[in-house]
């Protein structure tokens, strides 16, 4: 079985970090591109940032500076590492996986997705 699991969510104050993993089981991340997108009630998915096998890397505008996506081939598991966050960034986070790595993050090009972890980031 394909899969995609998200972990590392949770409460946070504002400005504080936090890092989620992406760990995939049954077919090697490396090979595919791997998007972070996150979600509110409400409104479209929305792209984060993505990593490509060559581990080029893209950030939404909004992200300035403040996310860094890498990958661990030895753990076959993709982090988004999220610093200053704000009570905007708070969110249902999913990472994805797709067969190309585009030049913009677009819920479109991922085909196989995990269920999600919550990010809140509130006082």
């Amino acid at each position: 079985q394909l899969t995609l699991v998200e972990s590392g969510g949770g409460l946070v104050q504002p400005g504080g970090s936090l890092r989620l993993s992406c760990l995939g089981s049954g077919f090697t991340l490396g090979d595919y591109a791997i998007g972070w997108f996150r979600q509110v009630p409400g409104k479209e998915r929305e792209g984060v940032a993505s990593i490509s096998p060559r581990e080029n890397t893209k950030y939404a505008g909004f992200v300035k500076g403040r996310f860094t996506i890498t990958r661990d081939d030895a753990k076959n598991t993709v982090y988004l590492q999220m610093n200053h966050l704000e009570p905007e960034d708070t969110a249902v986070y999913f990472c994805a996986s797709g067969s190309f790595f585009m030049s913009d993050i677009q819920a479109a090009h991922f085909s196989r997705w995990g269920q999600g972890t919550q990010v809140t980031v509130s006082s």
